[in-house]
């Protein structure tokens, strides 16, 4: 359970620092943004659909 919600945190986490990185230019925050979705798409089923679109659209085949 402690992991679970270490994990969730760390997703979340990632993906403020994402928006946050957005935001600064010389930031680049999809370098944080991506994996906390990805994280987060374990726990949460419209995220998992958001990264299984983005999957279709774009054409990545490494992702599970």
């Amino acid at each position: 359970m402690v992991r679970h919600t270490a994990r969730i945190t760390l997703g979340f986490v990632l993906v403020i620092i994402g928006l946050i990185g957005g935001l600064i230019p010389v930031f680049q925050g999809w370098v944080f943004g991506i994996p906390g979705l990805i994280i987060l798409a374990d726990y949460f089923p419209p995220i998992k659909r958001l990264l299984d679109w983005a999957k279709s659209r774009y054409g990545g085949k490494n992702y599970k």
